[in-house]
């Protein structure tokens, strides 16, 4: 019985370093800053992860995961509405499930310096293939809508979590994300008349 409640501990700690990472960027964040967001003293934090950098790349691995699991659900399916709509639902329930992972993991597309998690292969250019977007081949129209998509979602599943709305927003949010993609009732621009002055 120890063992589930040490995983779900140590898989709170992660979200929790996950969302201050994507925030303040590692560098930033201390050991301090992710032992209070959970409710640890620092010691009782290191207890669970040896150091910053342990940390770090146990985070990495999850953000990872999260990224292959997204493109596994969707690789047989061809490019079109019916792809994204399965990864919309894919990335909105890990993202309830899991903010601040996902909030990591679509950092590097929406904060606009480019900068990868890792030196290696970026686990956010599998979310983006699950999209069908490479940043070097797709037009622009696509690219800005998957961002968009995936910055909103990013935010929205924050607010959620805060306002401890999970459940209720959760068809908003899918609804939201595939409208943004151009695929929804609300893909088309709004006439004059309906923007403010």
């Amino acid at each position: 019985m120890a063992r589930p409640f040490r995983q779900q501990i140590d898989e709170g700690i992660l979200d929790r370093a996950a969302a201050l990472f994507a925030r303040q960027g590692f560098a930033k964040t201390s050991i301090q800053d992710i032992a209070d967001a959970v409710g640890l003293s620092k010691a009782g934090l290191l207890h669970h992860f040896p150091s910053k950098d342990a940390l770090r790349e146990a985070v990495i691995a999850q953000v990872a995961t999260v990224a292959d699991r997204v493109l596994d659900t969707v690789r047989h399916l061809p490019a079109g509405p019916d792809r994204d709509r399965c990864a919309v639902e894919f990335v909105v329930d890990a993202a309830l499930a899991h903010p601040g992972l996902v909030a990591l993991l679509i950092a590097p597309m929406t904060r606009g310096d480019g900068g990868a998690l890792t030196d290696g292969a970026a686990p956010e250019a599998a979310v983006l293939e699950a999209f069908g977007v490479d940043l070097e081949t797709t037009g622009p129209e696509r690219v800005v809508r998957v961002l968009g998509a995936l910055g909103a979602l990013a935010v929205l599943t924050l607010a959620a979590h805060d306002q401890d709305q999970t459940t209720a927003w959760r068809a908003h949010l899918a609804a939201t994300c595939f409208d943004a993609l151009g695929h929804g009732r609300s893909a088309a621009l709004p006439s004059s008349d309906q923007v403010e002055a």
